[in-house]
């Protein structure tokens, strides 16, 4: 099984650095067509490695070498296949391979194409970097990969400027960015990657306590002792290692990147948010789960976190008109419900809704691009209307993928969101369940509610090539179709297979003992089903009645600014921690740099010099002169031997 593992890991990279060779070069197909082949052998090594993995009980160690050795300190360069690893391996793979064939539709016409490829390998590999290693110092190479990788993506159009895009609301003279505004692609990309640096301190922070206080990084050695630390330690390495999981998973406050990340291409934004770098941080609760259990007060904060950005995200979603934005709040809520399963000691569920939500949000995303493409890159929902009729694939794609995400029965995202809602009401978190129950609701609205903006009802385009507003809607490529297909079916049959995945899952994550009767079992589900439904009728009985846009009667209420803003949350990062840093900058550089510090080096650097100029006078040639001075000089040294003398 080695040879598989190291097929399944390599071949992104050598996708990418193939594809890197092409970079500066025009477009070449072979390039696209080389790279998604590599990906789909990643994907079969992957499977097999599954198979194994589920038939035999067995786990694949390798150590492939030895990698920071100095005195004591020991991490090796190792990868572990068990049942969680394996999970990630196959989704990140399957949903990658076809991103990349998707791509090759998308980015048909881009110049970069190339380089766009080499990007998106290497993006692949550096997650599968992360979810395979079997030390957390491994985990943080392939952490800090996808964060440098997401950063080339995500401003992969760095030519691009500023854009205003629907102006269908009044920006708030508290708010430092328009609501309405789209980021340059490159300011996107710091802010993401900046943003997740910060988060990234925490990791290292926790890192470096369980080094300190266990001698090693290695899973099976800290999870070994970590029960033999004292409850204040192990709470602070919980709490440093989820600030990091935070910045990936972008949770409450570092929650504003994802939004502004969808100014890359639509299939990177696929990638992100379904099966790589957002489901990082749950992924890293979910291994250092042995960690997490030994404080449930840290579990219980992450949970209550996940259920107020659960529903906080929903809430955006309601308002919003930029199509790929709804999906990227959608995702930051269903990242909610997996880290209130972590939280509440449900890892399991966790990854499972991960793995349900990964097949359904990568459809919509790439059914987004499809729509982008025929309607010429508008990306406001006021502006489509009865798509269907000339996209019907990509239309019945998407709608499946809304049935998955609003939780219907028998689809796959029912029975990962009925599991976290029954941990919780199981573990009397009867809070955190009413607010998922509610969420449950608005997400079932706002999928729709994009659905039928998007698909149905009124034209609100022209026909007319003279027209402004003029647009040529078309069905994509036959190919581009039937990569979006089997994450289709999944999205719809994933659920069906829950008990093979738990029998292999819970050999290695702990199972959640929690007590629901059969009637409290049925009430719960039919409650869910029914506020999901309520949430899918309403959606569609308020656009068939009027045809307006939902939003236009809340318009200048304040709730509606205050989640059209984001909770302002931008201008908290701008106002409360940009600008004073960078006064407090500004002041360092002025008043202490360059008048303190600066004066006193080169106070020290000139006074040298003038004694050296001094003493040139010293070196005249003069023989009087230099007698002269050899007179003083003796007079120096007998003058402090006596001072010196009486002191002794």
């Amino acid at each position: 099984m080695e040879g598989f593992l190291y097929t399944a890991l390599f071949a992104p990279l050598v996708g990418s650095l193939f594809a890197a060779l092409f970079s500066n070069s025009p477009k070449k197909l072979f390039v696209g067509i080389v790279t998604s082949a590599l990906l789909g052998v990643s994907l079969i090594a992957s499977l097999i490695l599954l198979s194994h993995i589920y038939t035999a009980n067995a786990v694949v160690n390798v150590k492939m070498l030895d990698w920071i050795v100095i005195g004591n300190v020991d991490i090796p360069f190792g990868f572990i296949v068990d049942p969680v690893s394996v999970v990630m391996m196959v989704v990140v793979t399957l949903v990658s391979t076809m991103v990349h064939i998707h791509s090759i539709g998308y980015m048909d016409h881009d110049k970069s194409f190339n380089r766009f490829f080499a990007w998106l390998s290497a993006f692949v590999f550096s997650m599968m970097i992360l979810v395979m290693s079997d030390n957390f110092a491994g985990l943080f190479i392939g952490w800090e990969g996808v964060g440098l990788c997401s950063w080339g993506l995500i401003g992969f159009w760095y030519h691009k400027k500023d854009q205003e895009r629907s102006k269908d609301i009044t920006q708030s003279p508290f708010s430092t960015l328009s609501p309405y505004s789209s980021p340059s692609p490159s300011w996107a990309a710091n802010e993401a990657f900046i943003m997740n640096r910060v988060a990234d301190l925490g990791m290292l922070v926790g890192m470096f306590l369980i080094f300190w206080n266990i001698g090693s990084l290695q899973y099976d050695v800290v999870f070994a002792q970590i029960g033999g630390l004292s409850d204040g330690l192990v709470v602070a390495i919980a709490i440093f290692l989820f600030i990091g999981a935070m910045g990936k998973s972008a949770q409450f406050p570092f929650n504003t990147w994802l939004a502004n990340a969808m100014e890359g291409p639509t299939p990177v934004s696929a990638l992100i948010h379904a099966a790589t770098m957002v489901t990082a941080g749950v992924y890293l609760v979910i291994r250092a789960n042995e960690i997490f259990t030994v404080v449930p007060e840290v579990g219980y904060f992450i949970a209550a976190l996940g259920a107020l950005v659960a529903i906080g995200a929903a809430a955006m979603a309601l308002v919003a008109t930029n199509m790929k934005k709804i999906i990227a709040f959608s995702t930051l809520s269903q990242l909610g419900y997996m880290f209130v399963a972590a939280g509440l000691g449900a890892y399991w569920v966790a990854l499972f809704h991960l793995a349900m939500h990964a097949f359904f949000k990568s459809v919509l995303f790439l059914g987004a691009g499809n729509v982008m493409h025929a309607m010429n890159d508008e990306i406001s929902i006021k502006k489509m209307g009865n798509l269907y009729k000339y996209m019907p694939k990509t239309g019945l794609i998407m709608i499946l993928a809304s049935i998955a995400l609003a939780g219907i029965f028998p689809f796959a995202g029912f029975f990962s969101k009925d599991l976290i809602l029954e941990v919780a009401f199981g573990t009397h978190a009867y809070v955190i369940w009413a607010v998922l129950w509610i969420t449950a609701g608005l997400t079932a609205f706002y999928s729709f509610r994009l659905i039928m903006y998007i698909f149905f009802g009124k034209e609100n385009w022209s026909h007319n090539k003279e027209d402004e507003n003029y647009q040529h809607p078309h069905e994509t490529y036959t190919f581009v179709i039937a990569a979006m297909a089997p994450l289709a079916i999944l999205a719809v049959v994933a659920g069906f297979f829950k008990e093979a995945y738990v029998e292999m899952i819970t050999k290695t994550l702990p199972e959640l003992d929690i007590h629901v009767t059969t009637g409290t079992f049925w009430m719960l589900i039919i409650l869910t089903l029914g506020i999901a439904l309520g949430g899918i009728a309403l959606a569609v009985l308020k656009f068939q009645k009027d045809g307006t846009y939902f939003s236009e009667t809340f318009k200048n209420r304040p709730c509606y600014k205050i989640l059209a803003n984001q909770y302002y949350m931008n201008h908290f990062w701008e106002n409360v921690v940009s600008k004073p840093y960078g006064k407090l900058a500004t002041f360092s550089w002025k008043e202490l740099d360059l008048k303190i510090i600066d004066a006193i080096v080169d106070g020290i650097a000139k006074g040298i010099y003038s004694g050296g100029e001094a003493g040139t006078a010293m070196q005249s040639g003069n023989l009087s002169k230099a007698l002269k001075w050899m007179g003083i000089g003796i007079l120096v040294l007998l003058i402090l031997a006596i001072v010196f003398g009486n002191l002794k």
